[in-house]
């Protein structure tokens, strides 16, 4: 690409030198519709329980979760998305609490769309909240059956779309599974439901607070997740995991984790035009807030400038823990 002018006739410090010319010239705006906010879900009563890896995140009741996500709508958040920490009596092998139309996130999608109609409820396909292995899906001989898992999580889709889930996004890695979920959802009637494909997930480190909230990360054994989430070290290959689900019907795809993918969010945008958002995920925002916690960082700061990031790689929305802080943010 080729600039015309020289310096000293050209001066870009001009277009930088106040306010209302940087914001006139912004190539890049954060809005609060650009977020997504993840909320856990816990069974019973009380006070939220902490989360000790994520400082400010806590596991909710269902009651918890129907009033922030009332705070969310309130400050202009599309979309919520729910995720169980399951009672640990109830996870078994072969993930069959994944299957009650009474669990956990089937009741708490049910709670949602009664009291907030018109906020968009995000569910999650996979089987690690329900397994007694972390597994996302069903262990056979010590790996991680394809297909098998697949046809559970096409019925598992299901039953949180008639629960009330407006997006469904299949997390688990597995071949085909987004071409089964849309084909058993449009067999359901729920061909209007929004299929949003964590297409290019890696076997990231970024996700050890993750499974310290949902429960998982101690019961984790057996097969590696490596076979099923992407090597770190490839590019390439993601976008033909995106280009398989688009195939197959995804209508949004997702890229996980975020920070350390943004090469690979501008590339999915870039090839395909397609609704193209990035997970800022729990190790992620544990560093950003224990560097603040230090005094290291400015954490409102260093946060707008990461979100900011994404929207510059190509990202039409992020998944991120700061939703609801950069939502007051930016609405002051």
């Amino acid at each position: 690409m080729m600039f015309p002018g020289h310096f000293p006739d050209v001066r870009l410090r001009r277009s930088r030198r106040w306010d209302w010319s940087r914001r006139l010239v912004r190539e890049h705006i954060l809005t609060p519709s650009d977020l997504i906010l993840p909320l856990f879900v816990r069974e019973g009563s009380g006070d939220p329980e902490p989360v000790p890896s994520m400082p400010e995140v806590v596991r909710h009741t269902i009651a918890g979760v129907v009033e922030t996500a009332r705070q969310a709508r309130d400050l202009g958040i599309p979309l919520v998305a729910i995720f169980p920490a399951t009672d640990p009596s109830l996870k078994t092998p072969e993930a069959d609490e994944a299957l009650n139309p009474d669990n956990l996130v089937c009741r708490t999608l049910r709670a949602l769309k009664a009291e907030l109609p018109n906020l968009g409820l995000m569910a999650d396909v996979a089987l690690d909240p329900y397994s007694s292995h972390g597994h996302d899906g069903l262990v056979r001989d010590g790996d991680v059956a394809n297909d098998e898992t697949v046809q559970v999580l096409a019925r598992q889709a299901v039953l949180q779309a008639r629960a009330g889930a407006d997006v469904i996004a299949p997390s688990d890695m597995m071949d085909g599974r987004v071409g089964a979920i849309r084909k058993a959802l449009d067999a359901e009637g729920f061909e209007r439901v929004i299929i949003l494909s964590y297409a290019a997930k890696y076997a990231s480190a970024f996700y050890g607070p993750f499974r310290d909230a949902v429960g998982s990360k101690g019961s984790l054994g057996g097969a590696s997740k490596a076979t099923y989430q992407m090597d770190p070290a490839n590019g390439d290959e993601a976008l033909r995991e995106v280009a398989l689900d688009l195939g197959e019907g995804a209508d949004w795809v997702m890229v996980k984790p975020g920070m350390p993918c943004l090469d690979i969010v501008r590339r999915v945008k870039e090839t395909f035009a397609a609704p193209t958002f990035a997970y800022q995920v729990s190790g992620e925002y544990a560093m950003l807030h224990a560097a603040a916690g230090h005094g290291w960082l400015d954490l409102d700061a260093v946060v707008l400038e990461s979100l900011t990031a994404f929207k510059r790689a190509g990202a039409d929305g992020v998944l991120t823990y700061f939703a609801l802080r950069v939502a007051r943010l930016l609405n002051r």
